[in-house]
């Protein structure tokens, strides 16, 4: 049918424009949308190659790691605060003003008692030819079997364990960690992806019934193996004014006072209840991962 009247052709051929143009913009964004969808799938398998890669290079690596059990593992001597009879006399500061008497009760500082001259274990001698960043490595049941390394708290965000940009990133230790003083605080991060890859598949473990077949994590670092006991899985904060606020700068204090309210936290936090008795001088192992705001 033709539209006779003044003006019908010309808006016709508007309506035909108009359709063309919302076709076209509807096909760009479906291009859009594959190829960042290609990318995606791309990055995940880049991901993967440097996980089987490193993987294969630490198994057929020759091992002399040390791994020290916690039921087996001497504990640090922690000197009791001390009471009233044996509070030492007060004294006076450089600035006339009484001191304070009672000094702050602190874990002691902690060494490796299997491998007291920091000898680096010959699998990660031979994993870091590949990359000088990697510091350790993390197994988690069925679900992980990846590098760790240490640089900074950004590079590795978009970076894989090799250097590769990849929007998987890798799992990488707090940079303020020291190892060559045992840490009583070992806090590893990565990323929450919907594929599984990195720390996606810790989501398992908001269902207690996985908790069950799976309690316990091996982390071997470049100068001692170490096999832990899960204590907490929830959700936690890093606002003060959240109810699952947790600070984890004090988690790495020496202050046993602040390291045991963090603990508290953690364990308040939790999903659920792990029968586990955690002191303030056990070493401790946190995964973190973002999740989405509720």
């Amino acid at each position: 049918m033709i539209d006779w009247r003044p003006g019908g052709r010309r808006r016709g051929r508007r309506a035909r424009r108009l359709r063309w143009m919302m076709m076209a913009s509807g096909s760009a964004l479906l291009i859009f949308g594959i190829v960042k969808l290609i990318q995606y799938g791309l990055a995940w398998n880049g991901a993967r190659r440097t996980s089987e890669e490193l993987r294969a290079a630490y198994q057929a690596a020759p091992t002399e790691a040390v791994t020290q059990l916690p039921s087996e593992e001497p504990l640090p001597t922690i000197a009791p605060e001390p009471t009233a009879s044996q509070a030492p006399e007060p004294t006076v500061s450089a600035l006339g003003q009484p001191a304070d008497p009672t000094p702050v009760p602190r874990l002691p500082k902690g060494s490796y008692p299997y491998n007291p001259t920091l000898k680096v274990d010959s699998r990660f001698r031979f994993l870091r030819a590949e990359s000088k960043d990697i510091a350790g490595w993390l197994t988690v049941d069925s679900l992980l079997d990846e590098a760790v390394v240490q640089r900074d708290n950004v590079y590795y965000l978009t970076h894989d364990a090799l250097g590769n940009e990849n929007v998987n990133g890798a799992l990488f230790l707090d940079a303020a960690i020291d190892l060559k003083t045992r840490p009583y605080t070992l806090i590893v991060y990565g990323h929450n992806m919907k594929t599984g890859a990195m720390f996606g598949s810790l989501r398992n473990y908001e269902n207690i019934a996985f908790y069950h077949t799976a309690p316990f994590i091996t982390f071997d670092t470049l100068y001692e193996g170490g096999r832990y006991v899960i204590f907490a899985v929830g959700s936690v904060s890093t606002e003060e004014s959240s109810p699952y606020y947790v600070d984890f700068y004090s988690l790495r204090s020496d202050r046993i006072i602040e390291r045991e309210a963090a603990i508290k936290a953690l364990i308040s936090a939790s999903s659920y209840t792990c029968p586990i008795d955690v002191r303030t001088d056990d070493q401790l192992l946190l995964l973190v991962t973002c999740v989405e705001k509720q």
